[in-house]
């Protein structure tokens, strides 16, 4: 199959079928995120994607599921994404799902209608980056979008029956706005109440703006115990009606998944063992993205 740079996907999408369809991020700007730096966003031409259908049916007739790369694939047009998923589906009949990034730019430009078709098509979960709930630190990271506009744009994927799973950032406050951050994150995510949350510890990449921040001194990176400290903080101002919150990513101290409501009280004594000093936590040089 063809793959034209550095090809990104979620932990949940290890084992699925990567067709490319899109490549970089029509957004960019981002200053913790390292992914698709020097990387034009383009369309990757229909000839080629076809082919890596063709490919893939060939090659795994039986696979289960599918994402569609890259980190802005939702914002192709609806009759391009509608004719890539009716041949997906064609060619590959025992998927049981087709998942895709979104954000708030590629939600808003969908109607719930053109959502629930592609839903109708196959497409049945949407990974969204939220990062913080907190609007001062959505401008700082430059994400493009207010906590409000995060809500009513998620709400239109759940309103269309696509399933969501939100990613939000421990760390990316820095320590003094951490509280906000957490509280204001924990309400944002009740507000949306996705199927899956998934938090990841904040990591410096190089050649971010986040990592200038970081040499000039303007931005403090949280250690662990804060950070596991913020993640105590965002689970216990997040509810969900039946979800679940991952922290079992590689960047987190801490590895935690909890089956929310049912498991909220438990996983927050796990948290006070570990802050105590109870639980080892991954060594830093076991940390990774």
């Amino acid at each position: 199959m063809h793959y034209q740079g550095t090809v990104y996907r979620p932990p949940s999408e290890a084992n699925s079928i990567l067709l490319q369809v899109t490549t970089g991020c029509s957004h960019n700007k981002c200053t913790f995120c390292g992914m698709y730096k020097g990387q034009r966003f383009s369309i990757t031409p229909d000839e080629i994607v076809y082919a890596d259908i063709d490919y893939a049916a060939r090659h795994f007739p039986h696979a289960r599921r599918l994402f569609l790369c890259d980190g802005d694939a939702l914002i192709l047009p609806q009759n391009r994404l509608r004719t890539i998923l009716v041949r997906i589906r064609e060619k590959l009949p025992h998927l049981d799902r087709v998942g895709i990034y979104a954000n708030c730019k590629s939600l808003k430009a969908k109607t719930i209608e053109e959502l629930e078709e592609l839903r109708r098509l196959g497409l049945k979960i949407a990974y969204m980056g939220l990062e913080s709930g907190d609007d001062h630190t959505l401008t700082a990271i430059n994400k493009g979008a207010t906590a409000a506009d995060m809500i009513a744009m998620a709400g239109k994927a759940k309103a269309a029956g696509i399933k969501l799973s939100v990613t939000v950032l421990l760390g990316i406050a820095g320590p003094d706005r951490s509280p906000v951050h957490a509280e204001e994150t924990g309400r944002v995510l009740s507000a949306i109440d996705p199927e899956y949350v998934g938090a990841l510890s904040l990591m410096i990449e190089p050649q971010t703006k986040l990592h200038a921040d970081v040499l000039a001194g303007d931005f403090v990176v949280p250690g662990p115990l804060a950070i596991l400290g913020e993640l105590r903080a965002m689970i216990a101002a997040t509810n969900l009606s039946n979800g679940l919150f991952h922290a079992n990513h590689a960047s987190n101290y801490l590895p935690v998944r909890a089956k929310l409501p049912e498991e909220k009280a438990a996983t927050l004594d796990l948290i006070d063992q570990a802050l105590v000093g109870n639980l080892s936590l991954r060594p830093e040089f076991l940390r990774a993205l």
